[in-house]
């Protein structure tokens, strides 16, 4: 990508204030045809702020953007549609119960003596799912389709509004490696026919394999915009949080004392087939492999949330009777799941009551909470973990992911829980807060408490475990002491 490509997109001079909040000053950022720009920033850098304002979702209070050259108006979503401009946000805007023929043209039916033309969509929908090289029945209702084909769906239907500027939110957070690399030789396809995609992702290592530049954005401000490959991966995260961080995975002396989690070969159905691992004080144990490798049915079992047809879980030497999550938590054990927003948070509570829910037994008296040892105890953990929280009423949905991690985290610890299991537990997390996730799961560890760790990103299991336990099928395919591993042994027991 050369600097001759001619600029379709620019913004410049963006400011955008909501109520006692500054999202954006400064804000800039120019597209060439034919190119992946990766937009990047922590939680809250103002990446999601100036997007909005591109789809028409929001208004800015000053700046200007050109289109090929154009100074333009958006002031609403209809607008940047008529500009060729598309969003295919994180969480999809499609109908489940609509097929994805009626997806595609929805809102823009073509008809035929004021009878819609089911006929030519089915046969344009083909044709655009022939573009990106996805074999995809338009008839089926979306709800039938993978995630990774209802994300196919979206880019049909920008390409069927002749978008020539597509903005990708977080497109990989749900896919395989093999869906993330057939999303790649799409976006390398839309590339060669001009269309120009800003790419907004945390996983730094996907903006080294698509992106030809990067613009940084952070506390609302540009920063700066530099060719993807004269960037390393440290300065990339430097100008993102705004200071170098000595290692992108902190380091700590492991004090590993006794076993005290010990499942010995849990078994489900054809998920979990013989299951058997032990967990030390003060250890952070690492359990990976492919998607459906039987990670998280393993994790739920021991928490209780799935029963298994047999096995058993010690903790501390004692066997223990879990037929709930209830039965977990009671003995000390707890789970941060895989999707914090479904299943670890209640969104439409604050962050207050989430934090204690699971702990209602002892925050309350006479069947009433004592709000204000719940306030206390909450404000502790504030404190001590650092939650970026406007007031503890602040509800869960409008905290940013590490934040709500945090928040799940401070109602385990509240619980008193001795094992930790945490299920992908950066997804979704800039750099920034991914590296206090890490400081303080070593500080648990260094404090004798004892750290399951699921992760299908592997830089971070080798960077953060003492050992690794590989999954394939259901079944454990090997032990590896992470000091002594590599990825390419890691996946060569994944895919054994």
């Amino acid at each position: 990508m050369t600097g001759n490509v001619p600029t379709l997109l620019q913004m410049e001079g963006i400011e955008k204030s909501f109520p006692g909040v500054r999202a954006i000053k400064h804000g800039r950022l120019d597209l060439r045809r034919g190119e992946v720009l990766a937009l990047l920033g922590e939680n809250g850098a103002g990446k999601s702020t100036l997007i909005k304002i591109l789809s028409g979702a929001h208004r800015p209070d000053a700046g200007h953007i050109t289109i090929d050259g154009v100074e333009v108006t958006i002031s609403n979503p209809l607008d940047a549609k008529h500009l060729g401009i598309a969003v295919i946000y994180q969480e999809f805007n499609l109908v489940p119960a609509l097929s994805a023929r009626e997806n595609i043209f929805l809102g823009q039916e073509r008809s035929r003596a004021g009878f819609v033309s089911h006929g030519s969509e089915h046969r344009q929908a083909l044709e655009l799912f022939k573009r990106v090289n996805m074999n995809i029945d338009p008839e089926t209702p979306c709800r039938n389709l993978t995630v990774a084909q209802q994300q196919v769906v979206e880019i049909a239907k920008a390409l069927s509004q002749n978008a020539r500027i597509i903005v990708m939110d977080e497109p990989s957070a749900v896919l395989t490696n093999q869906e993330v690399e057939k999303l790649f030789g799409i976006i390398r396809d839309l590339k060669s026919h001009g269309i120009g995609i800003i790419y907004i992702s945390h996983r730094l290592d996907e903006i080294f394999t698509i992106a030809d530049r990067a613009t940084v954005m952070r506390d609302g401000e540009y920063i700066a915009t530099e060719p993807v490959k004269t960037l390393t991966r440290e300065r990339l995260i430097e100008l993102m949080v705004g200071r170098k961080l000595e290692s992108e995975f902190p380091k700590r002396k492991a004090a590993i004392g006794e076993e005290r989690l010990v499942v010995h070969n849990l078994r489900r159905g054809r998920a979990v087939k013989g299951v058997s691992l032990g967990l030390r004080r003060g250890e952070v144990l690492g359990l990976t492999g492919l998607v459906g490798a039987g990670r998280t049915e393993t994790a739920r079992m021991i928490f209780g949330a799935d029963l298994p047809d047999e096995g058993s879980v010690s903790l501390d030497g004692r066997e223990l009777h879990i037929r709930s999550p209830l039965d977990a938590i009671r003995n000390g054990i707890c789970l941060l799941t895989e999707d914090r927003k479904t299943q670890g948070l209640v969104l439409g509570m604050s962050s207050r009551e989430n934090f204690g829910l699971p702990n209602l037994p002892h925050l309350s008296r006479f069947q009433f909470v004592r709000q204000g040892e719940e306030r206390r105890k909450f404000g502790e953990f504030i404190e001590s973990l650092r939650i970026k929280i406007s007031h503890q009423e602040q509800l869960a949905k409008n905290l940013s992911g590490g934040n709500q991690q945090k928040v799940v985290l401070a109602k385990w610890l509240e619980s008193n829980s001795e094992v930790i299991m945490i299920d992908e537990p950066t997804r979704g997390i800039d750099v920034g807060a991914k590296y206090e996730i890490y400081q303080l799961m070593n500080q648990l560890a260094a404090a004798g408490k004892a750290i399951l760790m699921i992760s299908s990103e592997l830089p971070e299991v080798l960077g953060m475990t003492d050992r690794v336990y590989v999954l394939d099928k259901g079944g454990i395919k090997g032990e590896l002491k992470t000091s002594e591993a590599s990825q390419e042994a890691i996946m060569k027991l994944a895919v054994a």
